[in-house]
């Protein structure tokens, strides 16, 4: 049987460079139909970020293949296109690649943050990058931050946790790529702050899931917003703290990272389908049972950091049976006509929702294959 590595490594990469890039006007496609073509719908941001870095780091991972080129491919449209003069990345292109406007969001400038980053890490004019992604960093400080910490989004949930992440990812990343450079210090700093701001605002203190939705002071939104918890993001959110608590010492991030991953593992998967679903509340009880893809990546890869940093051999044992069952979970969003497509939605009667296979979703499958495969878990 294949494993997701082979299925990564001979399908998926492959395909989403020959068919998913636009090898005449540049950049990438924003998804593929079950024949394998393009859909022609707008081009967004967070999915040219998200490319760049699915082929950088395929390159550095060492899988045979182009992926090297495909990275800079990507990298030089989003530089040409996304990026504003003022180094900002605007949030839209029509499918042609051409600006639909020069709205810009924070959640799309930390991705191509993590982009830029990812270009660096496999030295694609590494000062080039160090440039633009300091460029833009400073545009963040300078005029969407939040007099009570962290930075305004711009759309409909300004005071969110989730673009947050991107940060705390894309800062993280900085800080592996520059090393002992003196200039790292500023991702130090920025990892350091989101970090603060999700232990102090973001999780909840009675029940240690995390919450989406603030208000301007980080105190839980109004109504419904204030009580969202989404498990994927809980398992996203553990990865990334257990990182953080390890480069820092942090016994109180590792805390709180186990503790969203238990939540996530025992309200947050669906046990008929074997899958993690879209929503619950802070009461933990579910109000989505759909279940997208990407929360199953996010399960894999928080298992498998647990995993490797387990306290105890009875602990390693249930984070490899997580590992397991969230791999066995994604298998169902990979069998499509074409391999190396995949389905996004699956509802709660067990049918997926008929729609083109989404580009944004690569960046989370090829993660947690990628990151677990590297902490010696099997996938």
């Amino acid at each position: 049987m294949p494993t997701l590595l082979d299925w990564l490594a001979n399908d998926a990469l492959p395909l989403w460079w020959r068919e998913g890039a636009d090898h005449v006007g540049g950049g990438f496609h924003e998804s593929l139909g079950d024949d394998g073509q393009p859909t022609g719908q707008n081009r967004r941001a967070r999915v040219i970020g998200r490319q760049i870095f699915v082929y950088a780091t395929a390159s550095e991972a060492g899988l045979p293949g182009p992926w090297r080129e495909a990275a800079a491919h990507g990298l030089s449209f989003m530089k040409a296109r996304f990026m504003r003069p003022d180094g900002l990345i605007r949030a839209t292109l029509t499918s042609a690649g051409d600006p639909l406007d020069d709205r810009v969001k924070l959640y799309d400038q930390a991705f191509c943050l993590f982009a830029l980053a990812a270009a660096a890490g496999i030295g694609l004019d590494t000062d080039a990058q160090i440039l633009a992604a300091e460029t833009l960093h400073d545009q963040l400080l300078a005029d969407w931050r939040n007099p009570a910490g962290g930075f305004v989004e711009r759309d409909a949930h300004p005071y969110q946790a989730n673009a947050h992440m991107h940060l705390f990812e894309a800062s993280l990343a900085w800080e592996a790529v520059m090393a002992d450079d003196p200039r790292a210090q500023r991702w130090t700093d920025q990892a350091d702050a989101v970090g603060e701001l999700a232990l102090s605002r973001f999780i909840d203190p009675v029940s240690g899931a995390l919450r989406e939705f603030f208000d301007d002071q980080w105190r839980p939104a109004a109504g419904a917003d204030g009580q969202l918890v989404e498990p994927g993001h809980l398992f996203e959110w553990a990865w990334l703290l257990m990182r953080w608590a390890k480069l820092r010492g942090r016994e109180d991030a590792a805390l709180a990272a186990r503790r969203m991953h238990q939540l996530g593992v025992e309200h947050g998967v669906d046990p008929i389908r074997g899958v993690a679903i879209d929503q619950i509340s802070t009461d933990l009880t579910v109000i989505s049972d759909r279940a997208r893809l990407w929360p199953q990546t996010e399960r894999i890869k928080a298992s498998a950091i647990l995993g490797q940093y387990a306290q105890s051999g009875t602990e390693r044992a249930a984070c490899a049976g997580e590992v397991a069952a969230a791999v066995k979970g994604l298998w169902l969003y990979l069998q499509t006509p074409i391999p190396g497509l995949w389905r996004d939605k699956l509802k709660a009667d067990g049918t997926f929702v008929a729609e083109p296979a989404p580009a944004s979703s690569f960046y989370h499958i090829a993660c947690a294959v990628l990151d677990a495969r590297a902490r010696g878990f099997p996938v």
